[in-house]
């Protein structure tokens, strides 16, 4: 035993990008157009590891496109550790561009209290783009960041770890972001994400709804689908449904 460090096993949040196609420069290129330097969500991803899952590919990936879809990944702010897959040739490819080959199924490290309980499923947050992109859930948000000015058009308010309360406007052009539950008593007029690192149970409040994109762990809408007269301009909330098919819900606040 050394002085001066010790090994031990690690969980760690990471996400996972499914792919549904064996083609992975189209996979890229999509990619690029959802969350790219030159996107509209150019900002969404900070640097979080991601574990590419081939597992559900309908034929066999090559490395070329192994490659472009890496490069992808970085050009959107995500950082590519591991792959995971069958074919042999598929993970000897993997292994040559310095990603690690992820077992089928992570398994989670349990307490001998817990391996008394009936294991739950994990939570997984499908985003509505054409691959899927999933994250773990890290765990409960505790933290409130508190904002009491207005959002300007260009600026961009993010509580990472932690539900936001904007006391003031956010503008069109603005952006609030968090990992937990956004409050907005004030017209909501920019951009508002919930749950970004995928928690699929976040919701978004506000006084006067009128955003340019709504988002919760990813699933978003934009004003190009225009509300309904009763929640347009009215205090509402916005949740993702709990029917298993990732909707996003508009319901009005009543006094």
């Amino acid at each position: 035993m050394t002085a001066s460090f010790e090994i031990k096993s690690a969980q760690l949040p990471v996400m996972s990008l499914v792919t549904k196609t064996s083609d992975l420069r189209q996979v890229a290129n999509e990619l690029l157009s959802s969350y790219g330097p030159d996107s509209d969500n150019a900002d969404f991803f900070d640097q979080d590891a991601v574990v590419i899952d081939g597992s559900k590919s309908k034929g066999v990936v090559n490395a070329d496109g192994l490659a472009a879809l890496m490069a992808a990944l970085i050009a959107c702010r995500l950082k590519p550790v591991a792959w995971r897959g069958s074919p042999t040739d598929e993970a000897s490819a993997a292994q040559a561009l310095g990603l690690v080959i992820a077992s089928p199924e992570m398994t989670r490290g349990k307490s001998a209290s817990e391996t008394k309980k009936v294991a739950q499923a994990p939570i997984e947050v499908i985003k509505e783009v054409v691959t899927e992109v999933i994250r773990e859930v890290p765990g409960p948000v505790a933290a409130t960041l508190v904002i009491d000015k207005p959002v300007r058009s260009g600026q961009k308010v993010y509580a990472r770890g932690a539900d936001l309360i904007v006391l003031a406007m956010v503008n069109q052009g603005a952006e609030v972001v968090a990992d937990g539950n956004i409050h907005v008593y004030a017209p909501l007029r920019g951009k508002a994400m919930a749950g970004a690192s995928g928690n699929a149970n976040a919701r978004i409040f506000s006084t006067c709804l009128e955003p340019e994109l709504i988002s919760i762990a990813g699933v978003y809408r934009t004003s190009e689908n225009p509300l309904a007269a009763d929640i347009h301009g009215k205090a509402a909330q916005v949740r993702l449904s709990d029917d298993g098919q990732e909707k996003l819900l508009f319901e009005a606040l009543k006094s």
